[in-house]
C-alpha cells in the first residue's frame, strides 16, 4: 500500500496526457493482462469504480452487443434467487426486465426452472446474471450446463465476481461459459475496503464483447464500438490499482492459488464452529464458501454482523445472514 502515498502516483491528474503517464500505463497493461489470465477472458476494462458499477458496465456491454446484431428486443435478464443483491438493481438500471429463477433444496440454481424460463422468453432473453460461487455459498455443479442453456436461447452469461476469491487459480469464469464478469479488487485483490469505499470493479469480457468496453470523452479507452463512460475518470480510482498490481506480482500464481484455498478453508472453519449453535444452510463442506445461518436463530440482526464481517450493504436483501471471510482473518477474530 505504500506506493499510494508516493507523489509520483498520487499527484497525477486523471486527465493527464498519456505521454506523461508512462508508469501508470505500464501498471494498467500489467493488471489487465493478469486479470485476463485469471478470469480466462481476452479483454479488461479498469474503469468501473465498484462491483455494482462493474455489473452496470457489463450489462451495458451485453446490451450493446445485442443491439449491434439487430436484437433490440432482447430485454429479459434472468437472475437466480441466490444472486448477489445488487444484480436486480443493475439489470433494471440497464433497461432489462428481471425474471427470477428458483433455486433447489441444495442452494443450486434450479436448472429445470432456468430452462423453462429461458425457453419461455426465447427471443427476448438478453442475459443471465449468476454469482459463482453463489451468495448461498455453493459452487453450482451445473454451471456449464446453465451457461449452455442461456447461450442456446441467444443470451449472454454475466458472472458476478463478488466471490472471486474462491475461484482464483482453481477455475476461471471464461472456462465455464461466462461471457463477462466483474472482479472486486477490494475483496479479492487486497484493496482495503470499508465504510463505503474505496473499491474497484473492473470487468473482463470474452473476445466478441471486447469492442464494446467503456470509452471516455477525454482520454481514449475501450473498444472500437465502446459504450459510454461509466466513471468520471478513464481508469476509475487509478491510484488504488497499485495495491492490486503489487499484490498480484508479489503473490504470483502459486501464492494466489494458495490464498484461494485458505479462503475456502476459512469459510468451512467458520461453518464448523457455528454448526453446534446455529442451523447452517446447504452444509456441504467441500463446496461451501460462506457460513449461512437462518436469521431467526441469530443473536443479532443482520446489519450489525454485516458491518463487522463484510463490506457491502447488499446483504440486506437476503433472508439469511451471510458471513464471508473475504480477507485474511486470524482464527480467533
Amino acid at each position: 500500500m505504500i506506493p499510494v502515498t508516493w507523489s509520483a502516483f498520487n499527484r497525477i491528474h486523471p486527465f493527464a496526457p498519456i505521454e506523461q503517464t508512462a508508469g501508470y500505463q505500464t501498471i494498467f497493461r500489467d493488471l489487465e493482462d493478469a486479470l485476463a489470465e485469471i478470469t480466462g477472458f481476452s479483454a479488461v476494462s479498469l474503469q468501473p469504480n465498484a462491483g455494482s458499477q462493474g455489473e452496470y458496465a457489463g450489462l451495458l456491454v451485453i446490451r450493446a452487443y445485442h443491439e449491434s446484431r439487430g436484437d433490440r428486443g432482447r430485454d429479459v435478464c434472468l437472475i437466480p434467487s441466490s444472486a448477489h443483491g445488487t444484480n436486480p438493481a443493475s439489470a433494471v438500471m440497464c433497461g432489462f426486465k428481471v425474471v427470477v429463477v428458483a433455486c433447489d433444496a441444495h442452494g443450486n440454481v434450479d436448472v429445470a426452472d432456468l430452462e423453462a424460463k429461458a425457453k419461455e422468453h426465447g427471443s427476448r432473453l438478453a442475459a443471465l446474471m449468476v454469482t459463482y460461487p453463489s451468495t448461498h455459498g455453493v459452487f453450482e455443479e451445473e454451471i456449464k450446463r446453465i451457461a449452455a442453456i442461456v447461450h442456446e436461447h441467444g443470451g449472454q452469461v454475466y458472472m458476478d465476481g463478488a466471490n472471486m476469491n474462491a475461484q482464483v487459480g482453481l477455475c476461471r469464469p471464461g472456462d465455464v461459459g461466462a461471457d463477462v464478469c466483474h472482479i472486486n479488487l477490494h475483496k479479492t485483490f487486497c484493496i482495503p475496503h470499508g465504510g463505503g469505499g474505496p473499491g474497484m470493479g473492473p470487468i473482463a469480457v470474452a473476445e466478441h464483447l471486447g469492442k464494446f468496453l467503456p470509452g471516455h470523452a477525454v482520454i481514449k479507452t475501450g473498444g472500437a464500438q465502446a459504450i459510454g463512460a461509466v466513471s468520471a475518470a478513464p481508469w476509475g480510482s487509478a491510484s488504488i490499482l497499485l495495491i492490486s498490481w503489487a499484490y498480484i506480482m508479489l503473490m504470483g500464481p502459486q501464492g494466489l492459488t494458495h490464498a484461494t484455498k485458505i479462503a475456502i478453508l476459512n469459510a468451512n472453519y467458520i461453518a464448523s464452529r457455528l454448526a453446534p449453535h446455529f442451523p447452517i444452510f446447504y452444509p456441504r463442506p467441500t463446496r461451501t464458501r460462506r457460513a449461512r445461518v437462518h436469521r431467526r436463530h441469530a443473536p443479532l440482526q443482520e446489519v450489525p454482523p454485516a458491518s463487522r464481517s463484510r463490506t457491502s450493504p447488499s446483504g440486506s436483501w437476503t433472508t439469511v445472514s451471510t458471513l464471508p471471510p473475504c480477507r485474511s482473518r486470524s482464527p480467533a477474530r
